[in-house]
């Protein structure tokens, strides 16, 4: 059931709870027609849901300055909240499918559960589930790599050639599968990213000095998909994450 939230509780009920669970906010009026029939969809899709999406209902009328905080112009407006800030809204009584695929856009699917639950029987579950997910098909490829099944990791893989994690997983057992870089992959995968990173940029740069022709291209190829593919799981303002494209692009040009 909908919770009535004030200026006084909002931060409580809504911002605070939505670090735990999606709190989906209901600014509506008495007066409001539109209201009145949109809010039994919001209730039911609550409650098929059981305790992962909360409701909660404003008062427009009663609570002013909330409505203008979150900019509400007109009503019924549905603004969720995920850690404590708007993640989605809508304005109007929409169809109930809407409704529900709103807050299905909320909630974890089945494949992220099973994403979530990281062993390998419930990762193939999940790609089957949603075989266009390359981050499902990478942590597949993982746990197969782990237990020395390269092959099983490459069958993990097809299907995502465009994706750059994928890419550099893909090339990295290329490269081990050639005796190639082994001691760089070890090295992350026992958390030392950086020592990994030394390792297959020095490796670029002696490919390039030591070897000829299309086995030089081919080796650096790889080199620099494994490369990329480890970059690209960085976040995108780390100092260090900045510092290694550079020194890629300096080493390949």
């Amino acid at each position: 059931m909908a919770i009535d939230v004030t200026e006084a509780t909002f931060e409580r009920e809504v911002v605070e709870r939505s670090r735990q669970v999606p709190v989906v906010v209901d600014f509506w009026a008495e007066w409001c027609g539109p209201c009145r029939t949109l809010t039994p969809a919001l209730e039911a899709a609550e409650g098929s849901r059981a305790d992962k999406i909360a409701l909660a209902k404003v008062d427009v009328d009663a609570n002013q300055a909330l409505a203008a905080r979150f900019g509400v112009q007109g009503i019924p407006a549905v603004k969720a909240f995920r850690d404590g800030a708007v993640v989605n809204e809508f304005v109007g009584a929409v169809p109930r499918a809407q409704v529900e695929a709103f807050f299905d856009s909320l909630v974890p699917s089945r494949a992220d559960e099973l994403l979530a639950a990281d062993d390998e029987l419930s990762l193939r579950e999940a790609a089957e589930l949603e075989p266009r997910r390359a981050d499902i098909a990478v942590a597949l490829a993982r746990k197969r790599l782990k237990r020395g099944a390269e092959d099983d990791a490459l069958i993990a893989l097809e299907g995502h050639a465009g994706d750059f994690a994928v890419g550099g997983l893909v090339a990295r057992i290329q490269l081990v599968k050639a005796g190639f870089a082994a001691e760089a992959f070890e090295a992350l995968d026992r958390g030392e990213r950086d020592a990994a990173l030394d390792a297959l940029l020095g490796a670029l740069a002696e490919t390039g000095r030591s070897r000829e022709g299309e086995e030089r291209d081919a080796l650096r190829e790889q080199l620099r998909r494994a490369i990329v593919g480890i970059l690209s799981e960085a976040a995108a303002d780390d100092p260090a994450t900045r510092d290694y494209r550079r020194c890629l692009a300096t080493a390949l040009y």
